[in-house]
């Protein structure tokens, strides 16, 4: 199957400042992502960022690079104009690979989309893996969700859901969810003129817009966990030591 991996880049970030240049053994870790997944079966990679000096960087070193506004208020919103960019058609499949996953497997990309592919009736599909952690289960920074028999997303919540009545806590099978998206191109021009749901605002997770809305998340589960993101400088230093390791 053909699909587009989108990587939406920006500076802002008050954890982490000017994070998609930050240097990974050499190379900003906007490359490195990029490079991750042009290991999947993606027929392109385009970086989607406002930032003039994460451009220069991509094509310092051969990734293609698209400039966006500088208000988009979320990844999906960037996403969107990238597409009317890109001039995808409304059936194309989109995969957003987060720009500080520089340890992205690329077979979770290629899951991730075959996944949206298999499900005429949804509009998304995500990732998730058995959690097997019970500090995570209860961590509310660690998103959890659960599925319907068909593998569709029902909830999403960094409460600890499902809820073990009897069993006291954690289920088995409980899923962790994983931040990787596939999207039919028509619904990412869509989503902008969703209203923002009173779910999402009360979790701060985007993609409850999309069931509040009625549509549908179809979920891979694999069979193994993503290797580590960064979001913080403690996160940068464990994949440097990873990556150079």
């Amino acid at each position: 199957m053909s699909f587009t991996v989108i990587i939406p880049a920006r500076l802002a970030s008050t954890r982490l400042p000017n994070k998609p240049l930050a240097d990974i053994a050499g190379l900003p870790m906007i490359v490195r992502v990029a490079q991750r997944a042009a290991e999947s079966g993606a027929s392109q990679i385009v970086v989607a960022t406002d930032a003039p000096e994460v451009a220069a960087a991509c094509a310092a070193h051969g990734v293609r690079a698209l400039m966006t506004r500088t208000d988009h208020p979320s990844g999906s919103d960037r996403l969107a104009e990238a597409v009317e960019q890109l001039g995808l058609a409304d059936d194309a499949v989109v995969v957003n690979v987060q720009g500080d996953e520089p340890l992205i497997a690329p077979a979770m990309i290629d899951a991730c989309a075959a996944t949206l592919a298999a499900q005429a009736g949804c509009v998304m599909a995500t990732v998730a893996h058995a959690l097997t952690d019970p500090s995570e289960f209860a961590n509310p920074n660690v998103v959890k969700l659960v599925t319907d028999q068909a593998g569709r997303a029902l909830y999403f919540s960094r409460a600890p859901i499902a809820w073990w009545r009897d069993g006291g806590g954690q289920p088995k099978g409980a899923l962790r969810h994983v931040g990787l998206y596939a999207y039919r191109a028509g619904f990412l021009r869509r989503f902008p003129t969703l209203a923002v749901s009173p779910l999402e605002q009360i979790e701060s997770l985007e993609q409850l817009r999309v069931l509040w809305h009625g549509e549908r998340i179809a979920v891979h589960v694999s069979a193994e966990r993503p290797g580590p993101g960064v979001d913080t400088p403690e996160d940068l230093e464990r994949v440097r030591r990873l990556i150079e390791g």
